[in-house]
């Protein structure tokens, strides 16, 4: 009977320190991956918060004509051609809100294509 209580215990500690070690290894996996979508003459979404400090990837995919997206604020700037997706990673420094305007021109509504950024302490 000591034998089955003892066995019982040491089980329960092992699953218990198997499920910390999982979600501390999980948590650590990378940078964050956020999918925006670049089309005539929006991005979605086209709004996106942030965290200062937090490393993280946007994957822009256009789903029309070639599009840009530059921050000159944040000396961020990508291009993605038509049909395509490109990576545009960093790590914001400040906090504050920054908006991000579409750098090639795609057509008449190419002037009112932004996306912003808040990135919150």
């Amino acid at each position: 009977m000591k034998n089955k209580f003892m066995l019982s215990s040491m089980l329960l500690v092992s699953s218990i320190t198997n499920g910390f070690t999982d979600r501390a290894v999980h948590a650590q996996a990378g940078p964050r991956q956020i999918e925006v979508t670049a089309r005539r003459f929006a991005y979605a979404p086209g709004e996106i918060i942030l965290k200062k400090g937090e490393p993280v990837v946007l994957l822009i995919k256009s789903a029309d004509v070639a599009h840009g997206l530059r921050f000159r604020e944040l000396n961020l700037d990508a291009r993605i051609d038509k049909g395509g997706t490109t990576k545009l990673s960093f790590t914001p420094d400040k906090a504050g809100d920054f908006v991000g305007h579409c750098s090639v021109f795609c057509g008449s509504g190419h002037g009112e294509m932004t996306l912003t950024l808040h990135v919150v302490e």
